[in-house]
């Protein structure tokens, strides 16, 4: 009953916040509209930021679910990466627009100085560019990791400009013709880059790109803490005999454990890296982890799981 309730107040909270504004959606606003006393809605969200912060983790792991989703067609076959890609543009670029104040810059919202509102939000956007960078993988192979990240900027560089005109009612194009526009601009990109093989501006090195990590310590222990988290739950949910399943739980475990070391063994991480790569899977979430630990040896950059 408690946990319908908080459902319940997230959901109302998440529509007003979206159609009335951060600051002219009040406490009050929220409780009438969930038929309950604004007591109530204080007994699980102790202040307006904390359940605007919620509502803005909600909509955005909304996104990446549903994005998610588009891997497949109505029949239930496997699109082509390129169709992947494209739909996905699409995608965002409808869900942006359709709940834009929370993909906002909240510069200049009284939120934008509240601290947990900080640290999510500074997760948020390392997960939006490690979703970007998965996308472009996906869609063109490992072929482009040498220039992943510059691939990742030019595309989040064309995605939030035509995003904009797109807001300021200068485009009227469908968003699928949209998509499909900026998916051939990509497809130039990667072609001419795979072709003339510049050196990156951008790497692993760089301190640009270490900016997409959670620029905090704390931040980016979270993050890995929390990937660990997703690989056990798909894990769990993989097409394997259950003491399949009941290893590589074990062997995620021992990774997580070795990551949350002070010290870590660099060689027993490759190994447990290594042993949970045959799974397609977890390929994805293993690549991210990959790039929030560093190269092996760089213990001082290294976050703690703890």
């Amino acid at each position: 009953m408690e946990e319908a309730k908080k459902t319940i107040i997230l959901e109302t909270a998440i529509d007003l916040f979206r159609t009335k504004g951060y600051s002219a959606a009040s406490m009050q606003d929220i409780a009438e509209a969930c038929g309950m006393a604004k007591a109530s809605i204080y007994k699980f969200y102790a202040s307006k930021e904390d359940l605007f912060t919620a509502a803005f983790v909600a909509c955005h792991q909304t996104m990446l679910d549903q994005a998610a989703a588009l891997d497949g067609d109505d029949s239930g076959t496997s699109l082509a990466p390129k169709e992947k890609l494209r739909r996905k543009i699409e995608f965002q670029l409808g869900y942006t627009i359709a709940n834009h104040l929370f993909m906002i810059d909240f510069k200049e919202l009284p939120i934008a100085t509240n601290e947990h509102f900080i640290a999510v939000w500074k997760r948020k956007k390392a997960a939006l560019h490690a979703w970007r960078r998965e996308l472009l993988i996906e869609a063109y192979g490992e072929r482009i990791e040498p220039y992943i990240w510059d691939v990742v900027a030019i595309f989040r560089g064309i995605h939030i400009e035509y995003l904009a005109y797109v807001q300021q009612k200068v485009i009227a194009l469908p968003m699928a013709e949209l998509a499909a526009f900026i998916v051939d601009r990509l497809d130039a990109l990667v072609a001419d880059l795979l072709r003339t093989k510049p050196k990156p501006i951008l790497d692993a090195g760089n301190a640009q790109v270490n900016y997409l990590n959670p620029s905090d310590p704390a931040a980016r222990r979270d993050t890995v803490r929390r990937l660990l988290e997703g690989m056990k739950r798909i894990v769990r949910e993989l097409p394997k005999p259950d003491d399949t399943r009941a290893e590589l739980g074990r062997v995620v475990t021992m990774l997580g454990e070795e990551c949350g070391r002070e010290q870590a063994n660099p060689t027993l991480i490759r190994v447990l890296d290594a042993y949970l790569n045959a799974v397609p899977e977890l390929r994805p979430s293993l690549r991210h982890l990959r790039y929030l630990l560093g190269e092996p040896g760089e213990q001082e950059q290294r976050p703690s799981t703890k």
